[in-house]
C-alpha cells in the first residue's frame, strides 16, 4: 500500500492523475473499494441494495480510471468531473449521475480518513439536481379491482392477494416485504414488524382486509407453496419454494397491474406512494405518515403533500362551476 499512498499524496498536491505501467490499476484500489463497502455494511448498516449500487458505481469509475491509466485513489477533480459528464452523455438519468457522485464523495471521505490522500476531489464537483417528479398513485377505482383480482382457488393466487394487501395496507418497501418472517406478524395487535433501511425496526399496523388475507394465506395456501427445502421461517415463497425475492414480487405486481391500470405502469413502490397519499388525503398527520413509512427525514415524506394538493386541484378543476 506504500506505493499507492505515495502516488495518492502526489495527486493530492496537484500533479494530476498518476499513470501506471501497462495501463493497469493496481490491486490496492480494489482493496480500498472492498474495505469501504465492508465498512458501509458493518458500521453504517446500509442495505444490501444500496451496497450493490455503490459497488456498481465505484467499479464503473474504476474502469474509467483504468482506461485513463490512473488510480482510483489518486484521481483528481478533473477525472471525477469527466467521468460524471461521460455518464450523462451516455444517457444516465440525473438521479443516477447524482448517486454516482454521492458514492465517489463517500469513497474519498473514507480515503481521507484512512490517510490515503489529503483531499476529497468529488466534493468540488457539482452534480445536476434531481428532477422532482410527483410519485404515481393508483386510483381508488383501479385499486379496488386490483386487490380483488388474484384468484382464491389457487394457493399462489391467495398468496398474491396477501402480498397486495400488505403493500397497500402497510406501505412497506418491496425489500421489506420479502424479508418478512412468519413471526413478524402480530394478529393480536394487528401489526407487522418491519426491518427497514439501516436495519431499523418499526411496527406498522394493518387493517381487517389485510389481516383476513394473511390469515387465509397462512392457513390454507402457505403450506402448499412450500417444499422440503423451503426456509421454514419465511412468510412468502415463490413457485420454487424459496423465499420470495424482489424480482418475483415485481413480476407478480406487473402481471396484475397490466390487467387493470391503464398503461400498466405501476410497481410495488407505487402501492407505497398510494398508501401515503391516501392517508394524507384522509387527514392523517404528516409525522405519523413519516413514522409509518420509516422515513428518517420529514422532507422525504412531504412530497406526498404535493401529490394531495395536485389531486385537490384536479377535483376543483373537474367539479367547480367557476374552475
Amino acid at each position: 500500500m506504500t506505493e499507492v499512498l505515495d502516488r495518492a499524496r502526489t495527486a493530492a498536491e496537484g500533479e494530476g492523475n498518476v499513470p501506471f505501467p501497462g495501463g493497469t490499476v493496481p490491486p490496492d484500489d480494489r482493496a480500498v473499494l472492498d474495505e469501504l463497502l465492508s465498512h458501509l455494511g458493518d458500521e453504517r448498516n446500509l442495505s444490501p441494495n444500496t451496497l450493490a449500487a455503490y459497488r456498481r458505481d465505484l467499479e464503473q469509475f474504476a474502469e474509467f480510471c483504468r482506461r485513463s491509466k490512473s488510480s482510483v485513489v489518486a484521481a483528481n477533480v478533473k477525472t471525477v468531473r469527466s467521468f460524471l459528464a461521460q455518464r450523462a452523455t451516455l444517457g444516465d438519468a440525473r438521479s443516477s449521475v447524482a448517486r454516482k457522485a454521492s458514492a465517489l464523495r463517500t469513497f474519498y471521505r473514507f480515503a481521507v480518513r484512512r490517510k490515503l490522500r489529503a483531499d476529497n476531489p468529488a466534493a468540488l464537483v457539482q452534480t445536476p439536481k434531481k428532477q422532482k417528479r410527483l410519485p404515481a398513485v393508483i386510483k381508488r377505482a383501479h385499486l379496488d379491482t386490483l386487490l380483488a383480482l388474484p384468484p382464491d382457488d389457487d394457493p399462489f393466487g391467495v398468496r398474491d392477494r396477501a402480498i397486495l394487501e400488505l403493500l397497500y395496507g402497510c406501505g412497506i418497501r418491496v425489500g421489506e416485504l420479502c424479508a418478512l418472517d412468519l413471526e413478524d406478524l402480530d394478529f393480536f395487535r394487528s401489526q407487522v414488524r418491519v426491518l427497514g433501511k439501516g436495519r431499523k425496526e418499526r411496527l406498522v399496523p394493518f387493517g381487517d382486509p389485510c389481516a383476513a388475507a394473511l390469515r387465509t394465506y397462512i392457513a390454507t395456501a402457505r403450506p402448499k407453496t412450500m417444499n422440503d427445502s423451503s426456509p421454514p421461517a419465511a412468510l412468502l415463497y415463490n413457485r420454487r419454494g424459496r423465499r420470495m425475492g424482489q424480482r418475483d414480487v415485481r413480476a407478480m405486481v406487473a402481471a396484475y397491474v397490466g390487467e387493470v391500470v391503464p398503461g400498466g405502469k405501476a410497481s410495488p413502490h407505487t402501492f407505497r406512494h398510494t398508501f401515503a397519499t391516501h392517508l394524507l388525503d384522509a387527514g392523517a398527520d404528516l409525522r405519523a405518515v413519516q413514522e409509518l413509512l420509516g422515513h428518517v427525514d420529514l422532507r422525504t415524506t412531504q412530497i406526498y403533500t404535493q401529490v394531495s394538493r395536485e389531486r385537490l386541484r384536479s377535483v376543483y378543476d373537474d367539479a367547480h362551476p367557476r374552475a
